[in-house]
């Protein structure tokens, strides 16, 4: 699986990136959360397995609470009250001390670094589930598993004609939305354009899910294509990380100047 190196580096540009696009509101406070949490977060289990076979003769219940923190979910619910609590208070710290420019002068939440674990641990995850176990790893083979490799697959004139409906009303949709208007608002047509990818999205893999699973016998969604498995993986671990570093960002009405404290 990826080391420390591919995590961090991952992570970090990512954060960057939205602090580039967002002026600073997605400041560096987030961005080092963010990476600390997708570089070492869940990997805390394994640490402390590797601990407790080290130390103390390889306890039962450490391994099992090791196996349960190295989750994408349950990092999450077990160490993110506890975690949020720390990060908050070392913001806090670097703040007081002018130690790591929070652009707004101000710390960050509880809020915002829970929703920035999360993020990190989704983050980590991404990374794991595509290089680890020799490429045979359960979510990698779950994948692959929802497209069709047992022959050619045949083309099935409905498929064609569901997909390129809704493929058809995406662009369409997006095409409209985003239509040359006097008044407009950037962000409302943003979020309208979010909607109906999602509302899309359901829709394809609705259709998928339909073909893979309920029809008997099985019959390819998409032709050969594994889009199922594509899709609800990158809806997991790359935009639904995004989105929370997207919810963590301080407020607009925070002043860009560092507030004196």
């Amino acid at each position: 699986m990826p080391g420390p190196g591919p995590h961090l580096m991952y992570a970090m540009s990512s954060g960057l990136a939205v602090t580039h696009l967002t002026k600073g509101r997605f400041s560096p406070h987030h961005t080092l959360t963010y990476t600390l949490n997708a570089f070492f977060g869940p990997d805390i289990g394994s640490f402390s397995e590797w601990l407790s076979s080290t130390f103390f003769a390889g306890s039962s219940l450490v391994s099992s609470l090791a196996d349960s923190i190295h989750h994408p979910f349950y990092y999450v619910l077990i160490l993110g009250l506890p975690l949020c609590v720390f990060y908050s208070c070392a913001s806090n710290f670097l703040v007081q001390r002018n130690l790591l420019d929070s652009v707004s002068g101000v710390p960050l939440s509880r809020r915002q670094c829970l929703l920035l674990i999360g993020a990190g641990s989704l983050s980590h995850f991404f990374l794991d589930h595509l290089f680890e176990e020799n490429g045979h790893s359960s979510m990698y083979t779950w994948i692959l598993s929802t497209g069709w490799w047992i022959n050619r697959a045949p083309v099935n004139p409905d498929a064609v004609i569901v997909v390129g409906f809704l493929c058809a009303c995406l662009i369409g949709g997006f095409i409209y939305i985003n239509r040359a208007r006097m008044t407009k608002s950037t962000r409302k047509q943003s979020y309208q354009s979010m909607k109906l990818i999602l509302i899309i999205g359901s829709l394809y893999c609705l259709w998928c899910a339909s073909q893979i699973y309920l029809v008997n016998p099985r019959r390819p969604a998409v032709g050969e294509e594994a889009d199922l498995g594509v899709l609800i993986f990158l809806a997991t671990y790359f935009l639904l990380p995004h989105c929370l570093c997207i919810l963590s960002m301080n407020s607009e009405d925070l002043h860009t100047e560092q507030l004196p404290l």
